[in-house]
């Protein structure tokens, strides 16, 4: 009998480690005190965690759980108290969300960043309303930016029509104004979800030319009724996170699951697959469906989808969307 508790207290243990670390990180980036405040909480929270373990590493489990069951349960009811909000004072560049409506095939989006961009922190804002007739919508493209690992990038995407106008739908984290992005803090309700609808001179513009991020466009295979579909399905999302405030998370609710949940709702069928986490590799995913360019081995179209030189040349010009995709 001895023996068969030993497994059970190793899960006990476990468990209760978990809980005290995820709890002392919900400490950290929720607590609404000021640092020293924080601090002490999670030191205190830290001792508390240290002083259950013990009890149950000593075989004094009962008196473990009459400390880790009421603590756990209070922490909980905190965490659920915490919910988003639709009024912060907000970064710049997400002050705005995108909303549109839709009257027959023609869809009118208000909010559209077009920011000019001298460095990540001097520009000129700028949100406009545009019109676009669906029936020329003729392409769908997935800019991908890389900023760090090899593993993540930020998805884009952007609707091109046949007139050369081009807009890109981004989920994005909706920092406040003195907040910076964390991966870790993007798990414990930091930051809202925002879509953002920006023209490629802004948004792309943002990440190849000001912020020297590595960017990749691939042109997505789609039928006009799918590119349609998923053109309507953004502005779905654009209106309901206009109105219903959500949380972005670093794992489920994130600029590339946000597209996948939204494509699945066209094509049911479409697999589940890590690359949807591991955006970074997202290429590779993209390819073994057939949804881009298969007539070269995939190293050669990533190589080739490289956009960075091409926007550097293009830099401010009208034509920016048009050169960024020559010999492309």
């Amino acid at each position: 009998m001895r023996l068969l508790r030993i497994p059970g207290l190793i899960v006990l243990v476990l468990l209760t480690g978990f809980a005290f670390l995820w709890g002392g990180l919900a400490l950290r980036y929720q607590l609404p005190f000021s640092l020293p405040a924080i601090v002490g909480s999670v030191i205190v929270w830290t001792v508390i965690g240290l002083v259950t373990l013990w009890l149950e590493v000593t075989g004094r489990v009962r008196r473990a759980l009459i400390v880790l069951v009421p603590v756990v349960v209070a922490l909980l009811f905190w965490w659920n108290t915490i919910t988003p909000s639709l009024n912060r004072i907000w970064a710049d560049d997400v002050a705005q969300t995108v909303t549109g409506t839709l009257s027959g095939n023609h869809v009118t989006l208000a909010n559209i960043r077009n920011f000019e961009w001298r460095s990540p922190t001097d520009y000129t804002p700028r949100w406009e309303v545009r019109s676009y007739d669906l029936e020329n919508l003729d392409s769908v493209d997935v800019f991908l930016s890389y900023w760090s690992s090899p593993a993540i990038a930020h998805t884009l995407v952007s609707f091109g029509f046949s007139d050369g106008n081009h807009v890109v739908f981004s989920a994005e984290i909706r920092k406040e104004r003195h907040e910076q992005f964390s991966e870790i803090g993007g798990f414990f309700k930091e930051f809202e979800l925002a879509m953002i609808a920006a023209d490629e001179r802004d948004i792309i513009r943002l990440r190849t030319n000001i912020r020297k991020e590595d960017v990749y466009r691939y042109r997505i295979n789609l039928t006009p009724e799918m590119r349609q579909a998923l053109f309507l399905s953004y502005l779905d999302t654009g209106n309901r996170l206009s109105r219903e405030a959500q949380f972005y998370n670093t794992v489920t609710a994130n600029c590339t699951t946000v597209i996948f949940d939204m494509i699945r709702a066209i094509t049911p069928d479409l697999p589940v697959d890590y690359r949807i986490i591991l955006s970074g590799y997202l290429p590779g995913y993209l390819y073994d469906l057939g949804a881009i360019d298969r007539s070269k081995p995939l190293g050669e179209v990533i190589q080739a989808a490289s956009i960075n030189q091409r926007a550097m040349d293009a830099d401010m010009a009208d034509d920016f969307s048009a050169r960024i995709r020559t010999d492309n």
